[in-house]
């Protein structure tokens, strides 16, 4: 970093700002959305972490790396909205029919899918030497609806010492506290993580754009199209998870999924290709013989697990769709 670039944008000047944060936009994002699990408060933190930035880049000392110093602003302003927002598990909506009885009713049910097209560029950066975690894990669906379970602070000790690698004094003067805390709140983390995101079920999905992982999705996605509850049913793991946030109905189970399936059956989809938290994924769409349009019902996205898929979470939130660059209607 020229030290004229950061003179440049500490007496104001706009576009040297802009050219010391752009690189650093995208994780910081990601960042805010892994804390808060819904992609229209992290574009939220993140508008309020730059503005935060630009108002205090003159009291900026150098002290702790740009990156560093960006961090700690997004982590707080996550936060502060976290505390603002009384960010708990909000009432559960009530389902507008009368489904089979779910496995058991979730907890988590404002998370959001995050587009692989906004990921470019941070699933392959390097975490710090204190990470326990492959980066592309923290990007997956589980990861993150394993955060939200987290109380907020550690959440954000968990991302900044596990994912992030940060050091634990970096760590404990981000959030103000001891180095004690911070260790102390990432052994409560960790224990509650490895619960909900074990080792043992990472890296069981296939290389991304792999010819299995291609072969599956498309059995999948012509089972799904056609309404062959059998066939989409053939392809999963014995103990796969079917789940559709916001209503926090869940399905566990071959013979589970397949009586919501079959309730539910009559009805044809669409389903458009694309790609979340590093995992493949659909825009849905319902198809009517009755009009020449489809419309949209959210977006699919699959948890592979070898050549099966162990899970199917259905986002039934149709405003995530423009996120993916996906129109609301088709011709049917």
């Amino acid at each position: 970093m020229g030290q004229s670039l950061l003179t440049r944008a500490a007496q104001g000047e706009q576009e040297a700002f802009r050219e010391l944060t752009d690189p650093y936009r995208r994780e910081l994002q990601f960042h805010c959305y892994r804390i808060l699990g819904s992609m229209q408060d992290a574009e939220d933190a993140l508008q309020e972490t730059l503005l935060s930035a630009w108002r205090g880049l003159s009291g900026y000392e150098g002290t702790a790396s740009l990156r560093a110093w960006l961090y700690r602003i997004a982590t707080n302003r996550c936060l502060d909205a976290l505390r603002a927002l009384g960010r708990r598990s909000p009432p559960a909506p009530e389902p507008p029919f009368a489904p089979p009885e779910p496995t058991r009713l979730g907890e988590v049910t404002w998370l959001q899918p995050y587009p692989d097209a906004l990921l470019e560029g941070i699933i392959d950066t390097a975490p710090g030497p204190d990470a326990r975690y492959q980066t592309r894990e923290t990007v997956e669906l589980a990861f993150v609806a394993a955060l939200q379970h987290l109380p907020p602070r550690q959440r954000a000790v968990l991302l900044l010492r596990d994912v992030l690698g940060f050091h634990a004094a970096e760590v404990a003067d981000t959030l103000e506290t001891s180095e004690d805390s911070v260790k102390s709140a990432l052994r409560r983390a960790r224990v509650t993580t490895e619960r909900l995101f074990p080792a043992s079920d990472r890296g069981r999905a296939p290389e991304p754009n792999s010819p299995t992982e291609h072969e599956l999705v498309r059995r999948f996605a012509d089972a799904w199209m056609a309404d062959d509850i059998d066939g989409v049913v053939a392809l999963l793991t014995e103990d796969a998870w079917f789940t559709m946030p916001p209503p926090p109905l869940e399905y566990q189970g071959r013979s589970a999924i397949y009586e919501y399936l079959n309730w539910r059956g009559g009805r044809r989809h669409k389903l458009i290709p694309t790609r979340a938290n590093g995992q493949p994924a659909f825009g849905c769409y319902r198809t009517d013989s009755q009009t020449p349009i489809a419309h949209a019902v959210g977006v699919l996205v699959l948890t592979l697990a070898g050549d099966r898929v162990s899970a199917i979470t259905h986002f039934v939130d149709s405003s995530v769709l423009g996120r993916f660059g996906l129109p609301r209607t088709l011709p049917s």
